[in-house]
């Protein structure tokens, strides 16, 4: 398999790693010609400075999408017209019209469109969703979310939100396997120019709810979750990977393999593009994603809960 990538700064530099390692990096773009040799060099690949030019001189056949939100709309739209198959970093597109868009263009030329949303493929989150699932502690009820950290000096063109909450919205609607109703959010400003702090709340079916507070105000780095079930409360932390369950008895911590998340996803999107797995995040989900962030920060802006009918 070739796989290409667009972007390499920032986080993207640890997909060039890994793509490297499984020994599937075919060539690196960056508008950035210093960033682009540099990587291009480091890894003994093709390197450009323009997706057309890569389009017309590589044979490959996917791309990772690794460049500002504002850029993945045009980026992924001609890779997508070019018939290969696409991962898109979080989030997929700013507006979600833009996102219906490439869902509809990816289907029409039958090839796979994803989104990094990252924890899906974090194994404390696989744990605890199959404890949901297998209802091991009964019926989870509500979900807990708390990400914290000083903002990351690559985010520029969106707040939070869009940035941060969006993991957790994710990681909600695939632990209740369900798509929120409602949503209720207040945000705001301190240091940056977009909003730095928020806190989303979601209202699914059942009156079952996740909490969702984010800030790039403390200098903590905190990323942790907590699934209280009607017998148990399952706490877990992101980073760490550790899994504790708290019952009548006392805590009781899980054993657990702790796995390099970002490596997990990725091989997840190469096994769907050769047809072995389809564990990946579906191009409407990451729509779904898109749709709640834009209510959340309506709802902000409005003082007011936003009702949503997803698919």
């Amino acid at each position: 398999m070739k796989i290409v990538q667009i972007g390499t700064g920032g986080w993207g530099k640890n997909h060039t790693r890994i793509l490297s390692q499984l020994g599937v990096l075919v060539a690196v773009c960056d508008a950035d010609p210093q960033k682009s040799k540099e990587y291009g060099e480091k890894y003994s690949v093709n390197h450009y400075e323009s997706l057309d030019d890569v389009l017309d001189k590589e044979e490959f056949d996917g791309a990772f999408v690794v460049t500002p939100t504002s850029t993945h709309t045009a980026i992924a739209k001609k890779l997508l017209e070019a018939k290969k198959h696409v991962f898109v970093e979080k989030p997929m597109t700013y507006q979600s019209e833009d996102g219906e868009t490439l869902s509809k263009l990816a289907e029409k030329n039958k090839v796979i469109l994803t989104c990094g949303y990252i924890e899906r493929f974090n194994p404390a989150v696989d744990v605890v969703k199959t404890m949901v699932n297998d209802k091991k502690y009964g019926e989870l009820v509500m979900l807990e979310f708390h990400r914290e950290n000083r903002m990351p000096l690559h985010i520029k063109d969106v707040g939070i939100i869009y940035d941060t909450s969006v993991h957790d919205i994710d990681t909600a609607n695939w632990l209740f396997n369900d798509m929120p109703h409602v949503v209720f959010a207040r945000a705001g400003k301190i240091k940056h120019e977009h909003e730095d702090f928020a806190s989303i709340m979601l209202g699914y079916k059942n009156d079952k709810v996740a909490i969702i507070s984010s800030n790039w105000i403390t200098p903590k780095k905190v990323r942790k979750f907590n699934a209280v079930c009607t017998d148990a409360i399952i706490s877990s932390d992101f980073i760490s990977q550790e899994i504790t369950v708290e019952k009548d008895k006392g805590p009781e911590k899980v054993q657990n393999e702790k796995q390099e998340p970002l490596s997990r996803e990725i091989q997840s999107f190469l096994d769907a593009v050769e047809g072995k797995s389809q564990h990946i995040v579906k191009a409407r989900e990451a729509v779904n994603v898109t749709k709640i962030a834009e209510a959340a920060l309506l709802s902000s802006q409005k003082g007011i809960p936003i009702y949503l009918d997803l698919k």
